[in-house]
């Protein structure tokens, strides 16, 4: 077996190599794609080869003859064939008997051979990264010495050479994290440092890691720490501009995307142009902040927005300019600004008045209430809104603009209360004139809806085509019955799914506006968001948020993918679902039974939160209607309560069967029909059926979900 450990007189030459203790990590020579250029560097010791440091990455070897070893003054030198070094660690100190060691956290460490077992390093590989982060690495700089830790993108796949794009903690003013281009500048940055996190979500812990930032007087670095030893995790900004986080489990050793930034049209710096705002579920993104009108009416209008907004009226430091107070967001940049930690949110607010430039004010700190003030003046760029977390930012304007927006808002309520008022008339003449009786005589297949019942935003089939590529394989997403789900692209940068019926598919003009007007008047956490639909020539589409973990099936069916849930998430997933259906059942002003509750129609998001989807074949109950029957019975075997399967009737009791499978499937990891036991033929509700039977549990009550696992009887209240 290979060593970890290089001592003063020996040499690693090209097909030699350490490897870390624990088979982490190796390191030797390598040629990345399909380059012919030798490279010393580590990489993962798994298939295929994931390199994650070189040392000469700028000064390759153009044969196999490089050779590394120690230097006479201890240091660590790559020579080439005529003996001219190539890379060296540039110790500060002479080694008079140096060691290096490959650690199984993938660093690479030189120090005297009497420190073996010591962390007193003289040199070490974190401190000098390519462009991969690994767990316990530090981003960020060592203000003693001067050192800055940061990421570089490599050229390309085949060239490891220091690329365009830089990772980075940017330390002026309050720390924030960038990804920036050579020559073009900032890409993205998170939220400023709030004094607990970088504000916004863009960075927030996960399953497999959680982020740490440390900010002292000699120190300011923030690290990757793995959350469970399963896993192996790295960060690499890839050669195209993108972030991208991995997780491998160590028994597969296949890499999969955790997410990437940017992640949207949003986090993009700058998409909005100064002294705008950028919100995600907005079409279009970009508004002009209030008070402010854009500087090109006439590209605004064609959604280039890179020339931004100014005032409406220009502020002239009079006593007559208050603050607009503008709610959870991501802060401007720093470019032009002032602070100081120790002031009150009042006091800041004054000292901004004070002067003439300053255009908008903020707590630097939001612990215990929130202190400390920084001003910001002239333009406020790559301001974003937060649906959680972000920060209040207050923003100067002239008396006149404020007095205007309050009589706006209060013309707006007045609107609002003299609508709320009509709409409870209208609804009172329709209790006297038309009692609820009439209402339950609704037949349980659905109400009747016309083409001017879609109260959605409607997109045009020219749009969807360009958004999907024309409906291309390559962002085939999906294929339930009723057809086939594709990722799109609209052009204002968000990400959508689109659902394409198949003109022969079961589901008809009926379903497809039943499932439209359904979802547009569902609103809950819970439930996948509708954006809009078309129904141009003989399409019929609808356009969904995008959910960018796909369905729970691909999950809890998945040998490799099913390692990310652990018990906690799976847990959470299982209550999302149930919120989601006690809302449908109970708490809609529509009491909705779904037909359909499967796993494959259980989206996941960013942060494997579960969406209902998929509502053709939902049905609409009326008043006091609690069973109906149906001659037409789809729906998915397996899931199926007997009684819808073999008499059509259904009810809120067919829902919750439908989620009793899936709970089992969830808590499991095997598909209801696809369980095969070799003692019996039953599938996997029969098997729990009997081993229920076996071990007497029938009848036996248990507390809910303490101990499900391990609980003969698992029980869910709805009411």
């Amino acid at each position: 077996m290979a060593s970890d450990t290089l001592i003063s007189g020996q040499s690693i030459k090209d097909g030699e190599k350490l490897i870390s203790s624990g088979q982490s990590f190796e390191l030797g020579f390598f040629s990345p794609g399909n380059s012919t250029n030798r490279y010393f560097g580590i990489w993962y010791q798994i298939t295929p080869e994931t390199v994650v440091w070189v040392a000469n990455r700028d000064d390759p070897l153009t044969d196999s003859h490089g050779v590394l070893t120690f230097s006479h003054d201890g240091d660590l030198v790559l020579v080439n064939q005529l003996k001219r070094v190539i890379w060296s660690s540039n110790l500060s100190r002479v080694l008079k008997n140096p060691v290096a060691q490959l650690l199984d956290t993938g660093n690479l460490v030189v120090r005297e051979h009497t420190n073996l077992n010591s962390d007193d390093y003289s040199w070490q590989s974190f401190d000098h990264p390519s462009d991969t982060l690994l767990p316990s690495m530090k981003l960020g700089w060592d203000l003693k010495i001067g050192l800055e830790r940061r990421l570089t993108s490599w050229k390309s796949m085949d060239d490891p050479s220091s690329g365009d794009y830089s990772y980075r903690l940017n330390i002026h003013g309050l720390p924030q994290v960038e990804l920036v281009s050579l020559g073009s500048g900032k890409k993205y940055r998170t939220g400023l440092w709030n004094g607990l996190q970088f504000s916004g979500s863009s960075m927030a812990p996960s399953e497999v890691t959680t982020p740490v930032f440390f900010y002292g007087a000699n120190e300011i670095y923030f690290v990757y720490g793995a959350r469970k030893s399963e896993f192996i995790t790295r960060v690499l900004v890839n050669h195209s501009g993108s972030l991208q986080v991995y997780v491998a489990s160590k028994r597969s050793n296949v890499w999969n995307i955790m997410y990437s930034l940017p992640n949207d049209k949003c986090d993009t710096y700058g998409t909005c142009g100064a002294n705008s705002i950028c919100r995600i579920n907005r079409s279009p993104i970009c508004d002009c902040l209030k008070g402010f009108v854009p500087k090109s009416l006439e590209e605004w209008d064609l959604l280039n927005w890179s020339g931004g907004c100014t005032r409406r009226i220009t502020t002239n430091c009079s006593k007559e300019e208050g603050f607009l107070k503008l709610a959870k967001v991501k802060l401007p940049d720093m470019l032009k600004f002032w602070m100081n930690k120790n002031m009150s949110l009042e006091e800041c607010q004054v000292e901004c008045l004070k002067s003439c430039p300053c255009t908008a004010y903020a707590n630097s700190d939001i612990r215990g209430g929130g202190s400390g003030c920084i001003l910001w003046f002239g333009s406020l760029i790559d301001i974003r809104e937060y649906e959680e977390d972000g920060q209040t930012l207050y923003i100067r304007l002239p008396k006149s603009e404020l007095d205007f927006l309050h009589n706006s808002d209060k013309k707006k309520r007045v609107v609002i209360l003299i609508s709320v008022s009509a709409i409870a008339a209208l609804f009172l003449s329709a209790v006297v004139y038309f009692p609820c009786i009439r209402n339950c005589q609704i037949k349980s297949k659905g109400r009747k809806v016309k083409e001017e019942d879609v109260d959605l935003p409607l997109f045009d089939l020219a749009t969807i085509v360009k958004a999907t590529d024309g409906f291309s394989e390559d962002n085939l997403i999906g294929a339930g019955g009723f057809g086939p789900v594709y990722k799109g692209n609209l052009f204002t940068g968000q990400e959508v799914a689109v659902k394409r019926l198949s003109r022969n598919s079961g589901q008809g003009l009926e379903e497809f506006k039943n499932e439209t007007i359904l979802i547009a008047k569902l609103q809950h956490r819970n439930l996948v968001g509708l954006l809009g639909c078309c129904m141009e020539r003989e399409e019929r589409i609808l356009v969904y948020e995008y959910m960018q973990n796909k369905s729970l099936d691909c999950f809890i069916f998945d040998r490799e993918r099913c390692l990310l849930l652990d018990w906690e998430k799976r847990f959470d997933i299982i209550i999302g679902i149930a919120r989601g259906l006690l809302y449908l059942h109970h708490d809609s002003k529509l009491q909705v039974i779904h037909r359909d509750l499967k796993a494959s129609n259980i989206l996941l998001d960013g942060s494997l939160s579960p969406r209902i989807s998929d509502f053709g074949l939902a049905r609409i109950f009326a008043c006091d209607e609690k069973e109906a029957k149906t001659k037409r019975i789809i729906g998915t075997y397996g899931y199926m309560s007997p009684e819808y399967a073999f008499d059509g009737k259904f009810s809120v009791k067919s829902d919750v069967f439908s989620f009793g499978v899936m709970l089992l499937e969830i808590v499991s990891g095997k598909r209801n029909r696809g369980f095969c036991h070799p003692n019996h033929h039953h599938n996997l509700l029969g098997h729990v059926r009997e081993r229920a039977r076996a071990h007497g549990c029938f009848g036996v009550k248990t507390e809910p979900w303490n101990s499900l696992m391990g609980a003969c009887v698992i029980r869910l209240n709805l009411k």
